[in-house]
This record gives C-alpha cells, sequence and structure tokens, in this order.
C-alpha cells in the first residue's frame, strides 16, 4: 500500500525529468528536422509586385539561401541587416513574403533595403507548409543540387551566419 502513495510523486519526478530533457536538448540551438537532406519542395508563387520572382527548379545548380519572412514579423526587421550583409557579399538570396501583401512586402523592402535576389508572395501559406515553416523567419541553406543543407528557424544572428549558415554553404562548395 505504501508504494501507492508513492506514485504520484514518481509521475510527478518522472513528467519534470522529461520536461527538464526537452528543454536542454536544443539548447546550442541546432536544428533537426526531416527536410533537411531532402529537396526544395516545387511551388510556383506569384513575384512581389515590380520584383524578380522565381521557382526552385529555375534555381538548379545554384547555391542559395531561401528566408521566409513577414513585413509583420518583428524579429524578420531584427535579422534583416545580416540578409542585407550576406547579400552584399554576393551570397544569393530568395525569398518568401509569408502571409503577406504586395504593399506591405514592397514597404517592409523599400524601407530596409532588398537583399533578395527574387522575392515570392506567398499569402496564404500554401507553399511554407511544404517547407515544414512553423513561424518567421526561417532560413533554408540550399546547395546546387537542390537540397536542403541546414534550416535555421528564427532571426538570423552573426553566430548563427557563423556557426550554421556558412558552414552548410561551404560544404555545397
Amino acid at each position: 500500500m505504501s508504494w501507492l502513495r508513492l506514485a504520484p510523486v514518481v509521475v510527478l519526478f518522472g513528467l519534470a525529468g522529461a520536461l527538464a530533457f526537452a528543454l536542454l536538448i536544443r539548447t546550442d540551438g541546432s536544428q533537426t528536422d526531416r527536410f533537411v537532406g531532402e529537396p526544395v519542395p516545387a511551388f510556383v508563387l506569384e513575384a512581389v509586385d515590380g520584383r524578380p520572382g522565381f521557382t526552385p527548379s529555375e534555381l538548379s545548380g545554384q547555391t542559395y539561401l531561401l528566408n521566409v519572412w513577414g513585413s509583420w514579423c518583428p524579429p524578420c526587421e531584427i535579422e534583416h541587416p545580416m540578409l542585407m550583409d550576406l547579400s552584399a557579399a554576393g551570397i544569393p538570396i530568395y525569398g518568401i513574403a509569408w502571409r503577406d501583401s504586395d504593399e506591405n512586402a514592397n514597404a517592409f523592402l523599400g524601407r530596409l533595403g532588398n537583399p533578395f535576389s527574387g522575392v515570392v508572395l506567398d499569402p496564404f501559406g500554401s507553399a511554407v507548409i511544404d517547407l515544414g515553416v512553423t513561424g518567421a523567419p526561417e532560413t533554408f541553406v540550399v546547395g546546387a543540387d537542390g537540397v536542403i543543407r541546414a534550416r535555421w528557424a528564427g532571426p538570423l544572428t552573426e553566430d548563427v551566419v557563423r556557426q550554421v549558415i556558412l558552414p552548410a554553404l561551404e560544404e555545397t562548395n
């Protein structure tokens, strides 16, 4: 009978341990998912008005970054200078304006600059679902073979670029 009194305590400690483990396994920011090592899903989206568009098939043979962003997204604004720096360094970046409009996307890019070689609208989120995007911003490193080499969910920082993005770009060359 005394073991029945201990059962709630054992369950509580078990749940606390599971929660602690879940919180600790991603403390370095690394992200593994089923999309890394897979081809970029095919999609055809309209270009942001007045800007060049793209499709993944048109980018075959080219290593590039694919960035999912939104003009409504404060972390996207925070990471934007990093995208501008990467673009200025000659790294091709293609953007998907997620749940956005031509007017708002153009206003954002007009105010902060345009790091994108091509940028398309995904107003209903249909294409980003196939990429497994859960929030903006997210950035993918895509190899010349069209395969996703790395993925970062969240804003790019100098540390993320140095530790995740640049090594993945170097591996593809």
